[in-house]
This record gives C-alpha cells, structure tokens and sequence, in this order.
C-alpha cells in the first residue's frame, strides 16, 4: 500500500509542476487531470477452511469446506493523471486511483457447532476487502474532439481486515484490467465511465487457539468486477 500512495503522491507533484505546461498538440484530452469516482463493486472469493485432527493424523478427523461466496458493494474515491499525447489520435494516460468502501465476506461451516465455541458461533469468520489503491496506464484513442476510448491495465494493493479468531492476512496484491470512455467539454470539465475486474493473489489466515483451534486454516481468492463513473477536470 505505501508503494502505491508515494505514486499517488508523485503523479499529484507532476500535476502541480506540469499545469502550465503547453503542448504542440493542443488535444481536449491531453494534460493533468483529477476527478472524484463512484463505484459498484461485485466481489466474488473462492477458498476454503481446513481443519486437522489433534494428533495430526490425517484419517482422524481432517475436514475441509469449499468456499464460495460473493458481495456487491458501494465504494468512492479520487483519481489523478496525466494524458500524454502521441499524435493527433493517440495518447498514453498514466495515473492513480484510491477507493474505499468495505466488502465484506462471510464464511460459516457447516459443521460449525462441533469445532466452534460453546455457543457454536465460534467458526464464524470473515475477511472484509477495503482502501484499494491502483497505478495505471491507460492507451487511448480519440473518437472526436470531445470522446475518446481506452485500455486499462494496472497493479492494485488493497487493506484485509478479518472479524472472528482468526490471525490477520498480509494486503492484497493483484492486477486490474478494464475498458473506458471519457467525453471531455472545451471547459476541460470530464465525465469517464469504465468496466472492468482485479483479480488478486490468495490470502490465508489460521485460527488464533481460542474459540477457532490453530491447526484451522482458511484460505481465499478474491476477484473484484466493478463499473465506475468519474467526474473530474483537466488543466
């Protein structure tokens, strides 16, 4: 995550150093731009939750859960970049985005009153996605004088958080691909809408000894599909 906000913050510095800059190409999508995004986000995990007999012995007592389970979710947040123009239809956009908005997963076995607390409610676990961070490029292609059309592809960390006694997972790592559209007014005044995934890297977790025994595992793989409206400006 730190490596993707001094990116955040590097394109911000770019943008204040490079806003008086005059281009050859005097493109309406060419130049440092912010926006503000709101986001529908699908998040789909598979997995599963293992757990081993006491003495290790794998005819005693393993049991394994598949895991698949999904979420849809709302999140918002900001973007900034830069559109660098290649000719007098192409461009190579290069930028940032930070969203935040928690999806939460939650998983209960079936078996869960007999390797649970005392209540039964001690397997009930959840890994809950959150504070996503991207840096990406984007080729684009103008339409007109006003629409254009793009390719996305980036690298994504985002926050994990667990509820239940489970330990904590390290961030989430993956790759976003998507495609977009962006109008941009003679004001600079732009709205983009784009479509697109991040599938991320798996993530594990153990039972912390309490009410989830430690030799409990559970593991995930989360994808995330998401549509996105942006509003924003170019300088």
């Amino acid at each position: 995550m730190k490596k993707i906000i001094s990116t955040v913050c590097a394109i911000c510095a770019l943008i204040l150093a490079s806003s008086s800059t005059t281009f050859a190409d005097n493109s309406n999508f060419s130049g440092p731009y912010i926006g503000v995004s709101g986001l529908a986000l699908g998040v789909g995990v598979s997995g599963k939750s293992r757990s081993i007999a006491d003495d290790g012995n794998s005819s005693t007592g393993n049991n394994e859960d598949s895991v698949n389970a999904g979420q849809v979710a709302l999140a918002t947040g900001f973007e900034v970049g830069y559109a660098l123009p290649l000719g007098s239809a192409f461009l190579l956009d290069i930028g940032a985005s930070y969203l935040t908005g928690e999806a939460k997963i939650k998983h209960q076995t079936e078996d869960q009153s007999s390797r649970g607390g005392a209540d039964g409610s001690g397997d009930d676990v959840s890994f809950a996605v959150d504070k996503v961070a991207t840096a990406y490029i984007s080729p684009t292609i103008a339409l007109s004088d006003t629409s254009s059309v793009y390719l996305k592809w980036g690298v994504s960390e985002a926050d994990v958080g667990v509820t239940g006694d489970i330990t904590t997972p390290g961030n989430l790592g993956g790759e976003t691909l998507a495609i977009g559209t962006r109008i941009v007014l003679d004001s600079g005044l732009f709205i983009r809408t784009e479509a697109g995934y991040t599938d991320y890297n798996s993530i594990s977790a153990n039972g912390k000894g309490n009410s989830i025994d430690s030799t409990t595992s559970y593991s995930a793989k989360p994808t995330i599909a998401f549509g996105k409206v942006s509003v924003g400006m170019r300088f």
